[in-house]
């Protein structure tokens, strides 16, 4: 069985809601010097893509899922993946797969125990979890998704801890260890922490998983929040940047409640660097993430999740950043 194991490729499950930090964890994976090679999985929801540039260039495979959750159609897509990615198994140390922030990590892991070449020839290494210290306590009110993640992580990565009190802190991980007592909880800003401490750790452990669920390995049943809806725009023109900032900022400030996460790539006039633009409710962040690739159209586009969403209103808006 050891023996076996040991030709097994590790599989790391990335999950968290919507703006906690995973694909900041995910570049630190990617970019950091520790000698092993990863295959990424990205699993986005809307119908246009924006993660898979907002990752570091980095030699690793990056393959993409659009649209939903892990567990419905795009569950074959990551079977075919694999399966893919097995037939250049010397290729890679391991793989990771990052869910969109709205996904139950559970269909996830069960795709490596009822799939039976993902069961032989993978072995599920850890779930990881990143959560928002600063939101969590919204999103356990509001989401049962962020929930889920918590309930099912091997590693919970607390995340963006500089932006609440001492004592908030305290109480965001009674909160984590009221819904899972098992799982390590390592403290962080940026993500920032050791590597060892979420990769190859050997963590998922199915027992404690079927105590909690013990339908996790038959058809899953769940259940979609369909208030959250996600609103992708595209735009040829190039942006201004004075126009995108007054107009981004009104609308964080106005509508921020209602907005989940914002993120986008974005053509800035007169400059040959993509921007790449991150919010969360009210908090924003954005910085230039290297030369747009030779042959690449200078295209911005911008993705909001959220609930009550005005597509022509948004459109609109960020129609009007164009350059004159």
């Amino acid at each position: 069985m050891a023996e076996t194991a040991s030709k097994q490729v590790p599989v790391t499950v990335l999950t968290g809601y919507l703006g906690a930090g995973k694909t900041t964890l995910l570049n630190r994976i990617l970019s950091e010097n520790h000698g092993r090679r990863y295959a990424v999985v990205i699993n986005e929801f809307g119908e246009l893509g924006v993660d898979n540039d907002l990752i570091v260039d980095a030699d690793e495979e990056v393959f993409e899922m659009n649209n939903g959750c892990v567990c419905c159609t795009v569950r074959g897509d990551l079977i075919r993946i694999i399966g893919g990615l097995m037939k250049r198994r010397g290729k890679f140390d391991g793989i990771i797969i990052e869910t969109t922030g709205l996904a139950n990590p559970a269909p996830v892991a069960q795709t490596f125990f009822v799939d039976e070449e993902a069961r032989t020839k993978t072995r599920l290494d850890a779930i990881v979890t990143v959560v928002d210290a600063k939101h969590l306590p919204r999103r356990l009110a509001d989401s049962h998704e962020a929930e889920d993640q918590i309930a099912f992580a091997d590693v919970i990565v607390l995340n963006k801890t500089d932006l609440v009190s001492p004592e908030e802190l305290e109480d965001v991980e009674r909160r984590i260890r009221a819904v899972n007592r098992f799982a390590q909880i390592h403290r962080t800003e940026r993500a920032a922490l050791p590597l060892a401490e979420v990769l190859h750790r050997g963590a998922f452990d199915l027992d404690r998983v079927l105590e909690r669920e013990p339908t996790f390995l038959a058809d899953d049943a769940h259940e979609h929040d369909d208030d959250i809806a996600s609103v992708s725009l595209e735009l040829e023109r190039a942006i201004d940047a004075e126009k995108f900032n007054a107009w981004i900022s009104a609308l964080l400030a106005t509508k921020g409640q209602d907005l989940l996460r914002t993120k986008g790539i974005l053509n800035f006039a007169a400059e040959d660097r993509r921007f790449g633009f991150q919010a969360v409710h009210m908090m924003a962040d954005g910085d230039f993430i290297g030369p747009w690739r030779d042959g690449e159209p200078r295209r911005s586009r911008l993705v909001f999740i959220g609930r009550n969403l005005s597509r022509p209103d948004l459109r609109r808006g960020f129609e009007s950043c164009q350059v004159d």
